[in-house]
């Protein structure tokens, strides 16, 4: 048996990268996932997110596992969309027991002035507070809600850096605000044994670290870097000589979270970082 036989968990962005990963990983512990990402894209991305057939993908790689999963297309933007497949799952689970606030976007196209801050904040920080929303009425004792931040959120003088433009700036205040969101909530649900905790990865082996805008951002001294041109400097942000980590090294640490192992661990801001916070230094 895992550590989390028993236990149904809510995750979003979880049709690629780490979400999927995330749901995997929770499934082999023993949970049932409800499993939601947006499978669409909008006008401040210039990268593509993730497909129908993704998260087609990630259904597939949970029931191998000998695990159920309910599946849906939500934009975590609404809680609408959010609350019809989060009731879906209730329906057929019956329970709620771990979140994983985990979608997130670098958008850094701005079609009209400042959209891309107003899109990254909407998604990577108002879908953190819609998805806490939505489920927190249905946690129980023991819960656990594992929230994305980053280390862009951390780091000094990053967020009015004008390599990052509006889309990154928007990117690392959404983060930045988690990390203070986590401390105030977690506070709010402690005498209900209830825990929360975010998660401030370095750099990650996704789409979302390898896209052109990305690419631009480490490698600004050339027209169109490659995905090459950038790797080669990628472990200067991290302390140990890393281009970045993986996925399935994040995951680790939600199936931690989400266990009994750290019944007593909440309001935390885990720096998953290569020792990249030792360098660039806290900004609050």
């Amino acid at each position: 048996m895992g550590n989390l036989e028993g236990k149904v968990a809510f995750i979003t962005g979880a049709a690629r990268g780490q979400g999927r990963s995330h749901a995997v990983r929770l499934a082999q512990e023993g949970a049932d996932i409800i499993a939601i990402d947006i499978c669409a894209t909008f006008d401040s991305m210039n990268y593509p997110l993730a497909t129908p057939e993704d998260l087609a993908q990630t259904v597939k790689d949970v029931e191998a596992l000998d695990r159920r999963i309910v599946a849906g297309q939500a934009d975590v933007r609404v809680k609408s969309e959010l609350k019809r497949v989060l009731d879906a799952g209730l329906a057929e689970f019956g329970r709620l027991d771990i979140v994983v606030a985990n979608a997130g976007v670098t958008a850094m196209k701005s079609p009209t002035p400042a959209q891309a801050f107003i899109d990254g904040v909407d998604v990577d920080l108002g879908g953190v507070l819609s998805t806490v929303a939505i489920t927190v009425p249905h946690l129980r004792e023991g819960a656990s809600v594992i929230i994305t931040g980053s280390t862009a959120g951390l780091m000094k003088g990053l967020i009015d850096s004008p390599a990052i433009g509006p889309g990154g700036s928007g990117y690392a205040w959404a983060k930045r605000t988690i990390a203070s969101y986590v401390e105030a909530i977690a506070l709010q649900l402690a005498p209900h044994m209830i825990r929360v905790n975010a998660i401030h990865p370095t750099n990650v082996n996704t789409t979302l670290l390898h896209n052109d805008d990305i690419y631009r951002a480490f490698r600004p001294d050339l027209e169109n870097p490659t995905r090459e041109d950038a790797e080669a400097v990628f472990p200067v942000m991290q302390a140990m000589p890393i281009p970045y980590i993986e996925p399935a090294d994040v995951s680790e640490l939600v199936a931690f979270l989400a266990s009994d192992k750290s019944r007593y661990l909440t309001g935390q801001n885990i720096r998953l970082d290569a020792g990249a916070m030792l360098k660039g230094g806290m900004s609050f």
